[in-house]
C-alpha cells in the first residue's frame, strides 16, 4: 500500500491519536492508503503498537459524507464489546479544523473479505474457493445477521439513531425517489419507464405485512463487507462498512442476502454473490434465521420482492452514469440486464404472492 503521509497533516493527527488512542502507541506514526474512492478516505495507521484504521470522507468534504462518518462511527462505538461481530471503535473527531474532514479511528481487524468484481463476480481467498469451508461461509455470516437481530439497539444508545415506525410503508417511495434522483446527477438519462418497477411499488405498498421487531440493520450484507478468521473453519471476525445501517426491520437485511441463495436447478443465470449449488439452500438459512431469533419468518417473500427491487433501484444508477457518458456503454448494457433481471423476478415473486 502506497504511503499517505502527503494525504493529511500527519502532525495534527500524532497529536491527536495520542490524546484519545494512546493504545496505538508512541512511536512516529506510519500511514498507507487503503482506499481513496469517491467515498471515503481510508488509511491504515501503525505507532509501534496496535494497528487501526481511519476513516473519514473525501478531503474535499462534503456534508453528507461528514453525517455518513459520523453514523458509522456512532455504530461502531454502540457495538463495540456487544456479540455482533465488529471492528472495536477507538476515537471519533467532529472538529474539521484538524484535517479538514471529521473522521474516525477503529481497529485493524486482521482478517479476509471476498473481492467483488466489476462483472458481479464473487472471488474467494484460496483454502476458502471450495469445499465444506466454502459451505460454512455462509452459516458464518448467517450467524452475523442473528447477532445484529437479537442485539437490544436501545440499551446500547441506538434508540435514536433511525425511524422504525412506519419503515416498511416508506420504502416504495424512498427508492422511486432514488430513481428519480439519478435524472439530477446524470442530465442525459431520462427515468426509463421498466416493466415491473411501477407495479411492484404499488404491490409493495398494497400488501405490508405487520413486520418484524426493529432492529438495527446493515442494508449492504455481502461477501465483501465482511472479514473472516484466515484459517478454516469460516469464522466471521467482522462485520463492516456500516454507511448504509439504520433501524428497520432486520427480515430485509435476511431476505437481500438470502436471495443470492439458489440451487443449481433453479439457477437462472442471474449474477449472485454465491454460486449456484454450493452454499446452503435459502429455506434452511431463512429457517436458521427464526430459530436463533425467535421471529416469525412467514412473511419473508414480501422482503424478498422488496429486496430484489430495491436492488433494482441502486444499480440503475449504473445505467444512468453509462448513458451519461461516465462509464463505457457495455458496462450500461450489462447492468440494463441486471435491472431487468431483478424486476422481472420480483414482479414474478410479487404476483406468485398474490
Amino acid at each position: 500500500m502506497a504511503d499517505a503521509n502527503n494525504l493529511i497533516d500527519v502532525a495534527a493527527l500524532t497529536g491527536w491519536l495520542d490524546e484519545h488512542v494512546p493504545s496505538l502507541g508512541d512511536g512516529p506514526l506510519r500511514t498507507a492508503l487503503v482506499s481513496g474512492g469517491s467515498t471515503n478516505l481510508i488509511l491504515s495507521l501503525d505507532r509501534g503498537g496496535r494497528k487501526a484504521i481511519f476513516r473519514s470522507p473525501p478531503l474535499a468534504g462534503s456534508p453528507q459524507g461528514a453525517r455518513t462518518i459520523q453514523r458509522e462511527a456512532t455504530v461502531l462505538r454502540a457495538l463495540t464489546g456487544t456479540d455482533v461481530p465488529s471492528p472495536e471503535f477507538l476515537g471519533f473527531c467532529a472538529d474539521e479544523s484538524l484535517l479538514g474532514v471529521s473522521f474516525y479511528v477503529m481497529e485493524l481487524v486482521d482478517g479476509w473479505a471476498a473481492t467483488i468484481t466489476a462483472e458481479n463476480e464473487t472471488i474467494w481467498p484460496a483454502g476458502f474457493d471450495g469445499g465444506p469451508d466454502q459451505h460454512y461461509i455462509c452459516w458464518a455470516m448467517t450467524d452475523g445477521l442473528v447477532a445484529l437481530a437479537n442485539l437490544d439497539y436501545t440499551a446500547v444508545g441506538l434508540g435514536g439513531f433511525g425511524r422504525p415506525e412506519g419503515f416498511l410503508e416508506r420504502q416504495p417511495d424512498r427508492w422511486l425517489g432514488q430513481v428519480d434522483g439519478y435524472q439530477r446527477r446524470y442530465p442525459k438519462y431520462e427515468r426509463r419507464d421498466l416493466p415491473g418497477l411501477t407495479y411492484v411499488a404499488d404491490w409493495l405498498r398494497d400488501n405490508v405485512p405487520a413486520g418484524s421487531r426493529p432492529a438495527l440493520i446493515h442494508a449492504d450484507y455481502a461477501p465483501n463487507n465482511a472479514l473472516f478468521h484466515h484459517r478454516p473453519p469460516a469464522r466471521l471476525a467482522a462485520i463492516i462498512d456500516w454507511e448504509t445501517a439504520t433501524i428497520g426491520d432486520p427480515l430485509l437485511d435476511l431476505a437481500a442476502f438470502a436471495n443470492n441463495l439458489v440451487t443449481e436447478a433453479e439457477d437462472d443465470g442471474a449474477m449472485r454473490y454465491f454460486a449456484p449449488g454450493r452454499f446452503p439452500h435459502r429455506d434452511d438459512v431463512i429457517a436458521y434465521y427464526g430459530e436463533r431469533t425467535g421471529r416469525d419468518v412467514s412473511t419473508i417473500g414480501y422482503y424478498s420482492v422488496l429486496a430484489k427491487w430495491r436492488a433494482a433501484c441502486m444499480i440503475e444508477y449504473k445505467v444512468a452514469e453509462s448513458i451519461q457518458g461516465l462509464s463505457p456503454k457495455a458496462k450500461g448494457d450489462r447492468f440494463d440486464a441486471i435491472v431487468r433481471r431483478l424486476l422481472l423476478d420480483s414482479e414474478a415473486l410479487a404476483r406468485s404472492l398474490t
